[in-house]
């Protein structure tokens, strides 16, 4: 995007500027610094600038901590390009404090209704929802911190109207749940247990066995915190998708079929004649 296509963007933004940015590792580098430090130039050149602007990092920061919970003073260890990109971003962003009222989040996981089946939780999600007979799998021993997305808006919302720059906050619900503690509640919600094929090609060599996050430091900013259960995050994922599932199902039962193309019958030069039947 251009930067004078940028300016008049932002230019329409009403003082608050939410930015998050997720690519393609071939792409980290570049989207998550350049395109960032683009942004942050654009809005210091604003007449009006923003009251707060917000910028989701990543708790994959913390790489392999070697702590049971990650707080913000956990030194960072990055294991992957993904990871280095969103903490460069984060060094970068800083540079701009003096102009920008720029804070940080380092969202641990997060899902819901219309996330990807990319992902690991509406993968499942969608293998149960459709009553597949097996999944392909990797690591089901690895742990994390699984968010509802309705919860991560809605403390993003708060910290926006708190503005509090400079600062950085997990986004986290302060729980962890093993694969195979997910695959269990999905068992109980669907009515059924799935055959899971532990499938090397989904196995990481620098896979981070553990990532949980403490939200001490959110709660001090922001009150409570919103904590939806994962199991209800779950039955809400699986309800929608079991809903598109039969919907879809019921659509290809009722939609005619083509019929395959018939050569046009020669005409008697009689306008509106019915053709004659074929025997």
């Amino acid at each position: 995007m251009q930067r004078d296509a940028k300016r008049a963007l932002i230019g329409v933004l009403d003082g608050i500027v939410y930015k998050i940015a997720g690519n393609p590792p071939d792409r980290s580098y570049l989207v998550n610094i350049m395109g960032s430090r683009n942004l942050l130039e654009a809005l210091a050149g604003l007449d009006r600038r923003p009251r707060a602007v917000l910028f989701a990092s990543t708790s994959n920061v913390y790489g392999n901590a070697g702590v049971e919970v990650i707080d913000e003073s956990v030194p960072v260890r990055p294991g992957n390009d993904y990871a280095v990109s969103k903490l460069a971003m984060e060094h970068m962003a800083r540079l701009w404090l003096d102009r920008l009222p720029v804070f940080f989040t380092r969202p641990f996981n997060y899902t819901g209704v219309g996330q990807s089946e990319d992902y690991l939780l509406p993968k499942i999600v969608g293998h149960h929802a459709r009553h597949a007979k097996r999944i392909s799998l990797g690591n089901l021993h690895v742990s994390r911190d699984f968010s509802d997305v309705r919860n991560v808006v809605e403390v993003y919302a708060r910290l926006l109207e708190l503005a509090p720059a400079g600062e950085v906050f997990n986004i986290c619900s302060g729980t962890g749940h093993s694969l195979g503690e997910l695959l269990g509640m999905l068992e109980r919600i669907a009515g059924y247990k799935i055959d899971v094929f532990v499938d090397p090609r989904f196995m990481r060599h620098n896979e981070i066995a553990k990532l949980i996050g403490s939200n001490q430091k959110l709660r001090r900013a922001i009150g409570r915190v919103p904590i939806t259960p994962t199991y209800e995050t779950l039955e809400w994922m699986f309800g929608h998708a079991r809903a598109e599932f039969e919907r879809k199902t019921i659509e290809t039962l009722t939609t005619p079929r083509a019929t395959p193309h018939q050569p046009a019958l020669a005409t008697t030069g009689v306008a509106n004649k019915p053709p004659q039947s074929i025997r």
